[in-house]
């Protein structure tokens, strides 16, 4: 599908980051969007860089899916339909595993997997009813091979990779496409959220623009997934022998670690 005037989007996880730098890449292309998050000022300010007129915002929780699923339908009743939907927000959560309450799993499996689910089984019926639109799963590095202390975080974003190889599968003969993008480590705000453990990984960091890019042309392509950086090496390096990866990164952690 071609970016183009009159292509509407909804970006969720807008109000910075990879969402933020989205938005006003698609506008400059003639899309009108449509972006969510939790900070009405920030959601305002994105807008702001957008180019054209027509834009709205949704400031909500998407840890509450039922909100997130009545967003989705505003703004296809809002726009007169949705041609893609960027399913992009998402919580961390650093905490080792013994450490981990159920509370802390709820709320990143809300965020992270249940409300673009939600938002996607909302959407669903009316794009198949047009035989067309595109649904795009951000998903995470962290969606192909666990990472230290964030077993909530990974399995949120595993789920959703899950979820989006099993739809594609589901949806190939009809005009609705489906696009996953595997983000590596990103220079985005989710390395500073409070209550968090301090993260092991320190750089380098991609620019949240180098991913909104490759998003776009994820949307007008033809491949399913896209790695991010491309990282695709080392999740495939953990398929081929698991314990082996999974004793080089206690290794790691165990060396990080000391030197906190």
């Amino acid at each position: 599908m071609r970016v183009t005037e009159g292509t509407t989007v909804l970006v969720t996880g807008a109000s910075s980051g990879i969402g933020a730098a989205l938005a006003p890449m698609l506008a400059e292309r003639g899309a009108t969007v449509g972006v969510v998050a939790r900070r009405e000022d920030r959601l305002k300010e994105v807008l702001a860089q957008c180019k054209g007129d027509g834009h709205r915002y949704w400031p909500c929780d998407l840890g509450d899916v039922v909100v997130a699923e009545r967003v989705a339908l505003e703004a296809w009743d809002a726009f007169g339909h949705l041609d893609v939907i960027v399913n992009n927000a998402a919580i961390p959560k650093r905490r080792k595993v013994q450490d981990l309450t159920v509370a802390e799993l709820d709320n990143v499996m809300a965020v992270n997997f249940f409300a673009p689910a939600r938002m996607t089984m909302a959407l669903l019926p009316r794009m198949l009813e047009r035989d067309r639109g595109v649904i795009v799963n951000v998903s995470s590095l962290g969606g192909r091979l666990g990472i230290a202390h964030e077993s909530s975080y990974c399995a949120s974003k595993f789920a959703l990779c899950g979820w989006s190889e099993s739809m594609a599968i589901d949806l190939w003969d009809t005009g609705v496409d489906v696009r996953l993008i595997i983000p590596g480590p990103i220079d985005t705000e989710i390395w500073d959220v409070p209550d968090n453990d301090a993260p092991l990984y320190h750089g380098p960091f991609e620019p949240p623009e180098s991913v909104a890019a490759d998003i776009i042309r994820a949307i007008e392509g033809e491949k399913f997934e896209t790695y991010s950086p491309d990282m695709k090496d080392i999740a495939a390096f953990k398929t081929t022998d698991i314990d082996v990866f999974l004793e080089g990164v206690v290794a790691m952690t165990r060396e990080e670690e000391g030197k906190q």
